[in-house]
């Protein structure tokens, strides 16, 4: 890393970025060739950072820096740069426990608040290709495989209360994120917000009932204390669709400026969110009716292969590689110990489901309530036929987030999107 003071910091638009890669040995040796030769592109699509590729005679690399703002807002709203901080930190951590399954890290600048990373090609954002009705056959392992590991081994199963704290502490101070997610998921969608947008006038009778539905502000607000007082495992923060890169031989999880210590189930139900919608959204690409049939499919056996792939993985872990202060193996001693834990972990699972359940449904309402909206809907032309898809997303979402409990396994999640997928709703307008 190198050093330098606070005031140093400065954007790095494509000249001063040349001259700053140029700089560095390891990073220009990889490249190749003079830097008045390298190929720069900005690529950033997200909503907080810039996001460089750099292509030389040799290799490529991708250059991450964060901003001192929103970028999607601007200046207007603030953001400390401290984020790619603790992108960094988590990005160590994540290849640690999950080899592979990260971006390779290959320099990093706090005080410009820049990181260097591999260059993911031919890799393509998730998102973008479920949205093109691509399937992906690996995707399932390594997604379970990366929560499993990231989850459990930053658990109370895995460390001991004192490293556990200590990893706590580590991550405390990204507030400023965490701040983010408790307004635009928790809170915004469920009241006038400046910030709030939907696809009007069709969705304005449904973005009203949800700031008139007191049942489901008291669910939503029992997500939100769980989110803020639950330091569960070390989270991603983000993991949607638009986090995860893949191949159809690959998949490498992106962007975690927003880690933190919280409950397993929001990560968890990220995931299973974001594939909920790209299913509800499917219809709204179709070229012809039930062309994408097959896929859709696809879509719903992933969302019950990544819940039973991830807590098939979870429950391994915890039967082999405990080691934690959380049940103590001194209390569980012999065979009737040893099957009072077992019955112990599936009741831990269930749990965590519940949770997964309910995270699943914030996160879904939010895309289409809050300040930031899916390309999965968003690239829907006619805004009818999109108000029609997202209005059946809400549906099953706002189920989900009130009666949590009466999903009892993944498939009573899969069927009720199943019954949904021709369900014509009622829209304003």
């Amino acid at each position: 890393m190198t050093g330098s003071r606070v005031g140093d910091y400065r954007i790095l638009q494509e000249a001063a970025l040349r001259d700053y890669l140029a700089g560095l040995p390891e990073i220009a040796a990889l490249l190749g060739g003079a830097p008045a030769g390298w190929a720069i592109t900005e690529v950033g699509d997200g909503n907080l950072n810039l996001v460089f590729i750099v292509k030389g005679n040799r290799g490529g690399i991708a250059v991450k820096q964060a901003l001192p703002y929103v970028r999607l807002v601007g200046e207007s709203w603030p953001l400390p740069l401290s984020r790619a901080h603790y992108e960094y930190l988590a990005l160590s951590r994540q290849a640690e426990l999950a080899p592979g399954l990260v971006p390779a890290l290959l320099h990093h600048n706090e005080t410009l608040a820049l990181t260097v990373m591999e260059l993911l090609e031919p890799h393509v954002i998730m998102r973008k290709g479920l949205v093109a009705g691509t399937r992906y056959p690996r995707f399932v392992e390594d997604i379970t495989t990366f929560m499993a590991r990231t989850l459990f081994f930053t658990s109370d199963l895995a460390l001991t209360a004192a490293e556990k704290k200590d990893a706590i502490a580590a991550f405390a101070g990204n507030h400023a994120l965490c701040k983010i997610t408790e307004d635009l998921i928790f809170t915004d969608p469920y009241r006038v917000a400046a910030q709030n947008r939907w696809t009007a006038p069709y969705l304005d009778g449904l973005a009203a009932s949800l700031r008139d539905d007191m049942e489901l502000h008291v669910a939503i607000s029992r997500l939100k204390l769980k989110f803020m007082a639950s330091p569960e495992g070390l989270l991603h923060g983000d993991l949607h669709t638009g986090s995860i890169m893949v191949t159809e031989g690959e998949t490498r999880v992106i962007d975690p400026e927003f880690a933190f210590y919280g409950p397993m189930g929001f990560d968890v139900g990220a995931v299973l969110a974001n594939l909920l919608m790209a299913y509800f959204a499917s219809s709204g690409h179709e070229r012809a009716p039930g062309e994408r049939q097959a896929f859709e499919s696809w879509v719903l056996q992933t969302v019950e292969k990544v819940w039973n792939g991830f807590a098939r993985k979870f429950l391994g872990l915890w039967r082999t590689e405990a080691r934690g202060d959380a049940y103590p193996v001194s209390l569980f001693a012999g065979d009737k110990g040893a099957a009072r834990l077992e019955i112990e972990r599936q009741a831990y699972l269930q749990r965590l489901f519940t949770d997964t359940v309910g995270f699943a449904a914030a996160k879904t309402i939010r895309r289409i309530f809050g300040l930031a909206h899916n390309i999965d809907f968003e690239l829907i032309e006619d805004p009818k036929s999109r108000a029609i898809s997202e209005a059946r997303a809400v549906r099953l979402a706002r189920g989900m987030m009130v009666e949590a409990v009466a999903f009892r396994t993944i498939a009573d999640v899969t069927g009720a999107a199943r019954k949904l997928r021709d369900w014509q709703p009622e829209l304003s307008g």
